[in-house]
């Protein structure tokens, strides 16, 4: 990849509703992680292909998007960013979608803060 990206890993925060966007990234920041928020898909190209930000993880708030978000989980997938959805329901339907646009996980909320915490952990250092 570009050998001029950031030292510091971004995680990607993709959702509709600017409330939760930034209660999820300051939670992210008190866990030290600096984040980016996309509220709206029309930003999201500017913030993934910015030369200075290596994002290593995105979270994606599927709620309140069309279907349009698979195309940019897909974007997500060709680039190698792992990524988790975060789905305001069990779905199964949601689940089988999710994975086949290259989810690595599905979250159901309201979100446990240990397993989000342990997923991204994971998959961060899975990164490195």
């Amino acid at each position: 990849m570009n050998s001029n990206k950031a030292a510091f890993p971004v995680i990607l925060t993709i959702d509709r509703n600017r409330r939760n966007l930034e209660l999820l990234s300051q939670f992210l920041k008190n866990e030290g992680y600096e984040t980016r928020q996309v509220s709206e898909l029309s930003s999201f190209d500017s913030v993934i292909d910015h030369a200075d930000i290596n994002v290593v993880l995105a979270l994606v708030d599927i709620s309140g998007f069309d279907s349009d978000i698979w195309k940019h989980c897909e974007q997500l997938r060709s680039r190698g960013i792992p990524l988790l959805v975060l789905s305001p329901k069990h779905s199964s339907a949601i689940q089988q979608e999710s994975f086949a646009h290259g989810a690595r996980g599905v979250l159901v909320k309201p979100l446990v803060a240990r397993e989000l915490m342990t997923l991204v952990k994971e998959m961060i250092g899975s990164q490195a």
